[in-house]
């Protein structure tokens, strides 16, 4: 049944497509052909005149945008167009267009790109409008839009086909007018504390900085196999060595990974490092600028995320892993010494640990990815994680098995991650050398030895704080987006059988 609804469907389009195919070609044979106009000269927004209508009452203004609406009443009409940032309705009549001009507006359809040129009043029922002298057609559609799309519960089409999701659902056009804004924000924020935006390559021959499956490609011209990164990490800190104290980047990053609601194969990210600091002056950073946007972006820090009130305004919290998981399970990890017992415990209390990755300081991950993680509902700082998953990070001074490494949490999701930077390069060797044998034992994720970085710290970095944002999280959280996918223009799909 349903497949014969799809059919009947189809049918029907296709014959309202014909039909619009039609009034195009009689235009190009009446040598009116929309497709031929160069440019329209609009003078203002519905919006801006909506804003200001005292302003613009009894003026003549020149409207563009797509036609929504539209009722014929025998001499007289009333269309509704959306441009750019508002709807506003438009009153059509024989009398001020003549009798050819509105003949042709009458078969103007749903769609439709028109201009408007007339004076602005208000309707005996208060509504702002434009009394029409001159409309002109400045392209047809040639596809009808769907007339119940904003009920559609097929998500995949929406993504699929954003561009009509943008005509139809407003309110999707807002979020990534608000993606702009937060961008700009988190720029203007980082350009004030003294960072420096830069550029670093897509194309590297080494995958690092982060653990994550590259997408690979080939370089013609070199004969050489090439990644899109997975981060700009390592060569950020070049630029530290370099001699740059504060840089940024924001960027697209690469990880051939699985999809959800969290994850899209490429993905923005923000990098940022900072010469004689570490990884307490990071929160510090993360906690303010998270604060900064979201008063410059939505006037609070307090918000609502899918039901649950979220309170960046107050102090976040701030806890060790191995605590946070003594807090939810009762198990102390501070107890617990040796790589049988932290196996021990992990077989007790039903986590599941990779063959190779069977030691205390991946269970202590393992126990709080398993635990703990969906429990952090307002913003937290989880700090001190173990050497074993953190290849790129300064051990802690009190504890070798850890490192000063923190993550932030809101929702149970994570939004960042933050380092004390690893400057030595005799250690930063010898973890690289761990990285390369768990990828040779089958970890497509591990880092690969990257030489030329080596050889960067010999020259000396100073200590240097790091951090990472997941800006489509953040934007996620910001927007009150359930999906990463919400906040992606065009989101990574499968393509159709038909496409």
């Amino acid at each position: 049944m349903q497949e014969n609804n799809n059919q009947e469907q189809e049918l029907d389009i296709n014959h309202l497509m014909q039909i619009r195919r039609d009034k195009l070609k009689e235009l190009q044979e009446q040598g009116k052909d929309p497709f031929e106009i160069t440019k329209f000269n609009r003078t203002n927004t519905a919006g801006e005149i909506k804003a200001n209508y005292e302003n613009f009452e009894e003026k003549d203004v020149t409207v563009a945008g797509r036609i929504i609406a539209k009722r014929i009443m025998g001499k007289a009409s009333f269309c509704t167009i959306q441009d750019c940032d508002e709807k506003i309705q438009s009153y059509v009549s024989i009398n001020d267009l003549g009798e050819e001009s509105y003949k042709a507006f009458k078969t103007f359809d749903i769609g439709d790109i028109i201009g408007i040129t007339g004076f602005v009043f208000k309707t005996r029922t208060e509504e702002i409008s434009v009394h029409a002298k001159e409309v002109t057609l400045l392209s047809k559609s040639l596809r009808p839009l769907p007339e119940k799309f904003h009920g559609l519960k097929d998500v995949d089409l929406r993504y699929r086909q954003r561009y009509v999701d943008l005509i139809v659902n407003p309110e999707v056009k807002n979020t990534f007018v608000l993606r702009s804004k937060i961008i700009r924000e988190v720029k203007a924020y980082l350009d004030n504390k003294g960072y420096l935006e830069v550029d670093t390559p897509i194309l590297n021959t080494i995958a690092g900085g982060a653990a994550a499956r590259p997408f690979i490609t080939h370089h013609n011209t070199l004969d050489l196999d090439m990644y899109l990164r997975i981060a700009n990490e390592l060569y950020l800190k070049r630029l530290i060595v370099g001699g740059f104290d504060k840089v940024y980047e924001m960027g697209r990053m690469f990880r051939n990974e699985g999809m959800d609601i969290k994850h899209n194969p490429e993905f923005t990210n923000i990098e940022m490092y900072s010469a004689y600091q570490d990884y307490n002056d990071m929160m510090d950073l993360t906690e303010d600028l998270f604060k900064s946007v979201a008063k410059n972006v939505l006037g609070t820090a307090k918000i609502t995320y899918q039901g649950t009130d979220i309170d960046m305004e107050s102090k976040w919290k701030r806890i060790s892993m191995i605590d946070s998981i003594k807090e939810v399970t009762g198990v102390d990890f501070n107890t617990i010494e040796t790589d049988e017992e932290a196996i021990k415990i992990a077989n007790e209390k039903n986590v599941e640990v990779d063959e190779l990755k069977k030691t205390r300081g991946n269970i202590i991950n393992a126990f709080f990815e398993e635990f703990v993680e969906e429990t952090l509902i307002q913003p937290t700082f989880i700090y001190d994680y173990p050497v074993e998953v953190s290849p790129l990070t300064k051990k802690k001074p009190s504890d070798n098995r850890l490192t000063e490494r923190f993550e932030v949490f809101i929702d149970g999701r994570e939004y960042g991650n933050a380092y004390s930077e690893l400057n030595d390069p005799i250690d930063q060797y010898e973890r690289f050398k761990k990285q390369v044998e768990a990828r040779e034992a089958g970890d497509e994720e591990a880092n690969m030895m990257d030489d030329d970085f080596i050889q960067a710290l010999e020259y000396g970095m100073p200590p240097t704080g790091g951090l990472g944002i997941g800006i489509d999280r953040m934007i996620m959280l910001l927007t009150d987006s359930a999906s990463i996918r919400d906040v992606l223009l065009f989101p990574t799909m499968k393509p159709l059988n038909n496409a």
